[in-house]
């Protein structure tokens, strides 16, 4: 494990869930678009997307037991990365308003399948994971800072 391991896992979470807060502002900039992408010759409201985020390289459990069957603390955990953002497949809701012009027949209009309620949650649930690791990173700065004054 080199010195600045702690620090690149951490960067890699900081950017995952910056990342994060940037799909869920998209989501609630775009919670009342009803012509979002054409198909078929026909308007499609916008879509929620939501991130994905998997382990850089392997899974938990082989680092679990590389740490618990080895006396060396070899390189347990690499970071985390975004493997993909994926699009809600939640049907959406039908707002009933005549006048709106991509209403049908009945009158209905399809709005995205965006709660802000849900947004919200998951932005402060970002928000708080980012703050985490910029805590852990400020400690890993603080410790090596005090490693460097140790050698003076």
């Amino acid at each position: 494990m080199t010195m600045f391991h702690s620090m690149n896992n951490t960067a890699s979470a900081l950017t995952a869930q910056r990342l994060r807060m940037d799909v869920i502002s998209s989501n609630m900039a775009n919670v009342d678009s009803t012509r979002a992408k054409l198909v078929n010759g026909e308007w499609q409201p916008y879509q929620r997307k939501s991130v994905v985020l998997q382990p850089k390289e392997g899974q938990f459990s082989s680092f679990l037991q590389v740490a618990m069957n080895s006396s060396s603390n070899g390189n347990i955990g690499n970071g985390v990365k975004v493997s993909k953002i994926e699009e809600d497949k939640t049907p959406f809701k039908l707002v009933f308003d005549p006048e709106h012009p991509d209403a049908n027949e009945e009158g209905y209009v399809q709005m995205p399948n965006v709660d802000p309620l849900r947004e919200m949650v998951d932005l402060i649930s970002a928000t708080r994971s980012y703050e985490a690791n910029v805590t852990v990173f400020n400690a890993s700065k603080g410790m090596m800072m005090k490693a460097l004054e140790i050698g003076k």
